[in-house]
């Protein structure tokens, strides 16, 4: 996983893996024998198949699918899903790609969109190499996991606007910018459980540990402030309260219960020789800890 200098994500994710996970939910869920998948290309509603699973040819690989062309494209155009029981003969699609699909064998096919903030990103198919219909059950089942790709998305694109606050680091800059960049911080400590990919939480966390390495005033921690080694729970829970967070949203924000935040809390306190949350937060920016 790469960074680009503005601290997007780089080119270096596809999101080839994010469709991996959510093809082996779906046939999981469904049974189908058949699934694959794509995401839309920028431009002109361009999606590209890229993940196969259960597959006999590679026909399908590397196939653009242009929106409102076949099933997919379908899917595309209406942001809903479309399904067909026999798709070389079905009257409901047009028939760009049928040579691809009779050549893997399909029959009836459905097609789920993975819709992000009202615009489709992606589409996930699961097909059976047999003329019989996929029930309501079956599409229930697709469309969580499209459900389950959506959330991913979402996280991608708070990390992508997190990193972004927060680089270049503003040191020496305003107290303003300095606290955008705490509050980006306290965010993708937040953020970083929810992240799947291992690269890239790994790459969250680094650049967590970069913010809180530079004090606003761009100086390291002074030397007569003891060395601080916080659990990265603890670390979580201070940087949510750094923002002004009480208990109960910081457990909201971190999926714990609020007695757990309280004990966090008490712990980094004690570590910190700290008497309340505030006077933990200072020191733990002392310290190095936080930003």
């Amino acid at each position: 996983m790469a960074l680009d200098p503005s601290g997007s994500v780089g080119p270096a994710w596809s999101g080839r893996a994010d469709l991996r996970g959510a093809l082996h939910r779906l046939r999981r869920a469904t049974g189908l024998p058949l699934a694959f998948a794509g995401l839309v290309e920028p431009g002109p509603g361009q999606l590209r198949i890229s993940e196969l699973q259960g597959n006999r040819t590679t026909s399908l690989q590397g196939l653009a699918v242009h929106s409102g062309n076949g099933l997919g494209g379908k899917a595309v155009a209406l942001a809903r899903p479309c399904r067909v029981t026999d798709y070389s003969a079905s009257r409901r699609i047009s028939h760009e790609y049928d040579a691809a699909v009779a050549a893997e064998g399909i029959r009836s096919v459905l097609a789920v969109p993975v819709v992000v903030r009202r615009q489709v990103r992606g589409v996930l198919y699961g097909a059976l190499r047999a003329a019989q219909p996929l029930g309501d059950r079956t599409v229930s089942a697709a469309l969580d996991a499209a459900r389950d790709m959506e959330q991913t998305l979402v996280v991608r694109d708070e990390v992508r606007t997190l990193l972004a606050a927060t680089a270049p680091t503003p040191e020496g800059g305003s107290a303003g910018a300095w606290e955008e960049v705490r509050e980006a911080h306290g965010a993708l400590r937040a953020l970083a459980p929810r992240v799947d990919d291992p690269e890239l939480r790994t790459e969250l966390l680094r650049v967590c540990g970069r913010l809180a390495g530079v004090t606003g005033g761009g100086s390291a921690p002074p030397e007569d402030v003891p060395r601080v080694v916080l659990t990265a729970r603890e670390t979580d829970v201070l940087a949510c309260v750094a923002t002004g967070a009480s208990n109960q949203v910081v457990a909201e924000r971190l999926g714990l219960r609020p007695e757990t935040v309280k004990a966090y809390l008490r712990s980094a306190m004690r570590k910190l020789g700290a008497h309340g949350r505030w006077e933990a937060v200072v020191a733990a920016r002392r310290a190095g800890v936080l930003p």
